[in-house]
């Protein structure tokens, strides 16, 4: 599963067994493997809508949500949340199985668009900048063009002189 960093994620899973089973959430990831918190459901079952769980961990205490089939939800996911989530279910026989689920969590990098924003301001000053500069240009060369033609009609004029 893919989701992005303030989400929430809902593992969903169906449990059947002999017996009242108990379940254990875990997360495992490179460096790091943490019990979530265990379930064990009433003697009416799973989907009988008793039990609870408990030992939950202090990093998922305020953020992990139970439900009556053992199924998780996590909210406000961080990025250390990234990882492997494993749901180990064992019988009163003693034996167990495990399921597990891949979370990848991503940051949403605002600072790219930030990037683009600020790149583009700049681009639009520069053109701003350019067009004024050529703008002024233009009305320098006209008045140098005139001042030019206004000479040259003072050294080109000729006296009439009397016959």
């Amino acid at each position: 599963m893919t989701r992005s960093v303030q989400e929430d994620v809902f593992f969903s899973v169906r449990v059947t067994c002999q017996g009242v089973p108990t379940l254990q959430w875990t997360f495992m990831s490179g460096a790091v493997s943490r019990s979530i918190g265990s379930w064990r459901p009433d003697s009416s079952g799973i989907g009988g809508g008793g039990g609870s769980f408990s030992n939950i961990t202090a990093d998922y205490i305020d953020r992990v949500e139970t439900y009556a089939n053992g199924s998780l939800g996590l909210a406000r996911l961080r990025l250390a949340d990234a990882g492997f989530y494993v749901l180990t279910v064992t019988e009163d026989s003693g034996s167990s199985k495990d399921s597990g689920f891949v979370l990848k969590v991503n940051e949403v990098i605002y600072e790219d668009l930030q990037y683009l924003s600020v790149s583009a301001l700049v681009l639009v000053c520069l053109a701003g900048l350019l067009m004024l500069s050529m703008w002024l240009l233009n009305r320098a060369y006209k008045k140098i063009k005139a001042c030019r033609r206004r000479r040259e009609q003072n050294g080109n004029e000729t006296e009439l002189q009397p016959l």
